[in-house]
């Protein structure tokens, strides 16, 4: 690279193609550059967690008039406060108190452009030479990249299929060191459909304690469950171990490309004020890009005015097609279910290679089915589980009955055989 007889002074940062090429909108890109052009089918979308585009999974009025009258009242035109224009902090505040046994204030909220700054900020805040954190696995692999970008170790304790995607508290123990920051718990699971009972969530914060670790709690699809094991925040436990709980509006309100999530300290004990964590929180959003201000001042209305039909309504959906998920996986022979969702909008599939002729593994897999059958299915090489599949059911029941209909003719076509 020169010019004339002088070489250029700068060059990209590969680091960040690296990261970027593990995280889930990476691989729907490698996906979607795989499809057949010629093929004029409907395009089933079972790979990512959106399904706004889909009439049935429509954002209640209640949002859209919201955001209308933040926007025509002129007064949400200017820049907001690094942490958020005080009302939509007072109303998240309000928002999660309905399910802890203590009071969060407008302090303990930092608002967010939707989830994934959430944890940026997190694990810059968190990142020091030789520091490590403890992530699940499968998981979220933006927090992997993220890490990777903040030069934070990170560490993999397993989810167990057979108990629920439950986690290996051993494995945890087994990992953590004097460097250990903090632990990864994503509730309800994403990728799993897991939803953790308030026994198993109570260990994971004693656990923690024990560690002298504090709990980051992913719970963007809290309260998106349909099981029999209702949501119980983290938070239910910042008595026991500081907790920084991270939400956003994306998933429960089925608008994520609004943007807007939140931050949360979790913690009556002070730790986390005390440690300068909260501080440190306030210094990255100094640095940071901020949600949208008319989207941040029609927070209170959304919140505040959603009836509760909305969320029954947007779960009796997820059941729905969560039931049709599992039905009809009994009927593809390559792949097994090890436990029926109840929560979020994804089901954790095992591949059986030795059923299929001519699938090297769940990319070979995940590619092939997307040029010969124009469904997207997320390998779960993408999410930590080689060898498995991650499949979104939160779209229209009847998209999802086509899609897992052409997965079965596309086991039929290789399957081994006999």
């Amino acid at each position: 690279m020169e010019n004339g007889s002088k070489k250029w002074g700068f060059q990209a940062n590969k680091s960040l193609s690296t990261a970027s090429a593990v995280t889930v909108r990476g691989v729907l890109n490698v996906l979607l550059d795989n499809l057949n052009k010629e093929d004029t089918r409907q395009l089933i979308p079972l790979a990512h967690g959106d399904p706004s585009a889909f009439p049935c999974f429509r954002t209640t009025t209640v949002a859209d008039e919201a955001v209308v009258e933040a926007v025509r009242s002129a007064k949400y035109n200017h820049y907001a406060p690094t942490v958020g224009l005080l009302p939509a902090r007072r109303s998240v505040a309000d928002h999660l108190n309905r399910d802890l046994p203590y009071k969060l204030s407008s302090d303990d909220v930092f608002l967010t452009l939707g989830c994934t700054q959430a944890i940026e900020i997190t694990i810059t805040v968190l990142a020091r030479p030789g520091a490590n954190i403890l992530l699940p696995r499968p998981g979220f692999p933006y927090y992997e990249a993220r890490a990777a970008h903040s030069h934070l170790e990170a560490r993999h304790f397993d989810l167990i299929p057979e108990k629920g995607w439950e986690v290996d508290l051993d494995a945890v123990e087994a990992l953590a060191d004097e460097n250990t920051v903090a632990m990864v718990v994503i509730n309800p699971g994403n990728p799993c459909g897991s939803v953790y009972s308030y026994q198993h969530l109570q260990k994971i914060a004693e656990t923690a304690r024990k560690l002298g670790i504090m709990v980051i709690a992913d719970e963007v699809y809290g309260h998106l469950t349909f099981g029999n094991s209702p949501f119980v925040p983290m938070g239910v436990f910042g008595s026991i171990v500081p907790v920084l709980t991270l939400g956003s509006i994306s998933k429960r309100w089925i608008v994520p490309g609004w943007r807007i999530g939140w931050l949360v300290a979790s913690d009556p004990n002070g730790i986390l004020q005390e440690s300068g964590v909260v501080e440190s929180i306030k210094g990255c959003l100094n640095i940071s890009s901020d949600p949208v201000t008319f989207i941040q001042g029609a927070i209170p209305q959304i919140i505040d005015n959603t009836t509760e039909d909305f969320f029954t309504k947007i779960n009796n959906i997820l059941r729905e097609a969560a039931d049709i998920c599992y039905e009809k996986i009994q009927d593809i022979p390559c792949i097994t279910l090890p436990h029926k969702p109840e929560g979020s909008m994804f089901v954790m599939v095992k591949l059986n290679l030795s059923s299929l002729e001519g699938i090297g593994d769940d990319m070979d897999f995940c590619l092939k089915l997307a040029k010969e059958e124009s469904v997207m299915i997320l390998p779960g090489t993408a999410v930590g589980m080689k060898n498995f599949l991650r499949i979104t059911f939160a779209i229209e029941p009847s998209a999802l009955e086509v899609g897992l209909e052409r997965l079965k003719a596309f086991y039929g076509r290789h399957a081994k055989k006999q």
